[in-house]
């Protein structure tokens, strides 16, 4: 796989540029050839297998966007080992649980990271994280800052080892089924499911739909500005473009660092040909107006995608239109962690084919989209509604879920027998096109990141004085979607807003900042069904502002719970309104 990415491409152009690092610190861009890369992750290779790291070993990467974790993914899988990044925002519970659950020998982190011009303690986390996971002999040390941070036994300094690591591996060989990596991603119930993609098909895929999708030419520049910690990371910023022998940027910073022209300034000055961003990032930026686009000049664009949530009108037409200039095709790709790459998007297709606003449209080669109706029937005809199922396996379907092979034949392939369910909603138009609707069970999805409504629950019931919570989305004009939570109060609770500044930072501990509620509202009691389960349908309704159709609630055990939560929804909102 590593040949694939790295070695064909330094025999034939060894100086072409692999990796443009766009650091957080302004206008400091680091260029990485394909042969200072293969030499990197050689390097960092031979340092894993000093220290005991074999074919089939887990290693978990937490580390920020850089060429030096892009080498540490190639490393394991010159040597076979898999790696397991962790986004480097998660908290340290949320590292260790992954790290547990997937049994890693070694963490590679980098002592401290930069963001938006702040500093994120990583050694910190690790340190902490690591205390609960007795599978972890080694943490390799990177250096991002120039601060000293605290080294013990286990710690072994990165970059000091790899100085001293021969710079030639022989790539270890794999079989197209071995595990390449795993990606933990949030279910609608219990504790993120370890996804696993193998070689050669998700090598396969995540080439040919970043050439045909993004229409990808020899020499183009490729901006994806993801985190490797999320699949996109992973197919678009890393294996598709170095598969394909391509140009990839890796964006350190956000958005908005040092202002909301930052992206553009950087497609200027980098000469960025596709573009490849979240309508989160979108939404935030069209608020800041236009004149932050219009400042640089973005006629090296060609290309615009959109990932990670569908995106709506507003925000696709001032992509299209002000970003773009109106003359840059716009593809808004649907595809999932578990899909490995992009499976429903506009392009290809016939030359100049149609592309309707804010819709995935077309399946990609090979993917076959059915919908099914409530009673597992095929929906046929055009102009219907279902849930979107995918009719025949393609080479970046994920494998399994690590260590529970049956939560993956239960989630997805059994609600509709010899299907892959998405757990989306889709409609297909008149003309046979696709446009996904959203997610059919309690999985929100706050700025492009997916998060079980269970988790955030699960966070806030430790708190002593919260025996009941329920979290439900809700929509929120930048983030796509945020978090709402009822919560049931002890009765002799009497300091509320010290509960929900708890119950914040516990969220906030145990997953991530960006999964704590925007708005945490004390009810008496929940709405639930004589069996006990709690009706969120009923909650979304209120918060959404539809209690004039509430549906049926004969099921309820008691009817009367709707009207107090409605109550005490007015209330809280008025208070909102006027503080």
């Amino acid at each position: 796989l590593t040949v694939n990415c790295l070695d064909q491409h330094v025999e034939t152009s060894p100086n072409r540029v692999a990796l443009i690092w766009e650091r957080d610190e302004p206008g400091t861009a680091v260029h990485v050839t394909y042969r200072e890369l293969l030499d990197l992750t050689c390097r960092l290779a031979n340092t894993l297998k000093k220290y005991g790291i074999q074919k089939g070993d887990k290693v978990a990467i937490y580390m920020s966007v850089s060429p030096l974790s892009v080498a540490a993914m190639l490393a394991c899988a010159r040597i076979g080992a898999v790696h397991n990044v962790v986004f480097a925002g998660f908290s340290a519970d949320s590292l260790a649980g992954r790290i547990v659950d997937s049994e890693c020998k070694a963490v590679i982190t980098y002592n401290q990271g930069v963001r938006g011009g702040r500093i994120i303690e990583l050694k910190t986390t690790v340190d902490e994280a690591v205390k609960s996971c007795p599978s972890v002999k080694h943490v390799f040390v990177a250096q991002r800052t120039d601060n000293k941070v605290q080294m013990g036994d286990r710690d072994v300094p990165l970059e000091e080892e790899m100085a001293k690591a021969a710079s030639v591996c022989t790539p270890e060989s794999m079989d197209s089924e071995d595990m390449l990596f795993m990606l933990y991603t949030s279910g609608s119930t219990g504790k993120p499911k370890g996804i696993v993609h193998t070689q050669a098909g998700y090598l396969l895929y995540a080439a040919l739909t970043h050439k045909y999708v993004f229409d990808y030419q020899q020499g183009d520049v490729f901006g994806c500005v993801a985190d490797i910690g999320w699949i996109t990371g992973h197919t678009y910023v890393v294996y598709g473009p170095l598969c394909n022998g391509g140009t990839t940027v890796l964006f350190e910073s956000t958005p908005v660092y040092p202002d909301p022209g930052r992206y553009w300034e950087v497609v200027q000055r980098l000469k960025i040909n596709q573009f490849y961003g979240a309508p989160t990032a979108i939404r935030l930026l069209l608020n800041y107006g236009d004149k932050w686009v219009k400042k640089y000049d973005r006629s090296s664009l060609k290309t615009l995608g959109s990932v990670g949530e569908p995106i709506n009108n507003e925000a696709w037409q001032w992509f299209y239109h002000v970003v773009g200039e109106g003359r840059c095709t716009l593809v808004d790709t649907w595809w999932q962690t578990e899909t490995g790459g992009i499976c429903i998007a506009p392009r290809p297709s016939e030359e100049k084919a149609e592309i309707i606003p804010a819709m995935a449209m077309r399946p990609f080669f090979g993917i076959f989209p059915v919908l099914m109706d409530e009673n597992g029937k095929v929906i046929e005809g055009n102009d219907v509604s279902g849930a979107l199922c995918i009719a025949q396996p393609w080479p970046g379907l994920a494998r399994t879920i690590y260590g529970d092979h049956q939560r993956f034949v239960d989630t997805y392939f059994k609600a509709y027998p010899g299907y892959y369910f998405t757990g989306d909603g889709a409609y297909r138009t008149k003309e046979g096109h696709y446009q996904i609707t959203g997610r059919m069970d309690d999985v929100i999805n706050i700025s492009g990141h997916r998060l079980g409504t269970a988790e955030i629950e699960d966070a806030m019931a430790d708190h002593p004085d919260v025996p009941e919570t329920a979290v439900i989305g809700y929509p929120h004009e930048i983030k796509g979607e945020g978090a709402f939570a009822f919560i049931v109060l002890k009765e002799q609770t009497a300091h509320t807003d010290r509960v929900k500044e708890e119950l914040k930072t516990l969220v906030a501990t145990k997953i991530a900042k960006y999964a704590v509620p925007d708005h945490i509202l004390v009810v008496k009691r929940l709405p639930k069904t004589r069996s006990g389960k709690i009706m969120r349908r009923l909650l979304r309704k209120v918060v959404t502002e539809q209690s004039s159709n509430m549906g049926d609630i004969t099921t309820l055990d008691d009817p009367s719970v709707v009207t107090e939560i409605l109550d005490a929804y007015q209330k809280y909102k008025k208070e909102k309104s006027s503080s």
